[in-house]
């Protein structure tokens, strides 16, 4: 029983980095296409510099909302591994 309690915590913690690591770098990579495609959009027509600010800052909020989401995530993640005391108990301390 302790083995599996002992398991499960390596894996929520292991989860939660690797979630947090690949939404951090997909979330990095969107963002940064995302405004390069609008400041290459205000390049070539700065008249329209208004129209395509806005729709940036929205994209990349909702971009950045998906990285929040995967904290959430990985926060309720680590809330449901085991307690310190029991951790202790296990690791014989």
């Amino acid at each position: 029983m302790e083995e599996h309690v002992l398991k499960y915590f390596t894996a929520c913690v292991t989860a939660a980095g690797f979630g947090i690591t690949i939404a951090a770098a997909v979330c990095g990579i969107a963002q940064s296409l995302g405004l390069k495609s609008a400041v290459e959009g205000i390049a070539r027509n700065p008249e329209s510099s208004g129209k395509v600010t806005v729709t940036m800052i929205i994209g990349l909020a909702l971009i950045e909302s998906l990285c929040i989401y995967t904290l959430v995530i990985a926060f309720m993640l680590l809330g449901k591994a085991p307690k310190l005391e029991m951790m202790i108990k296990l690791l014989g301390q």
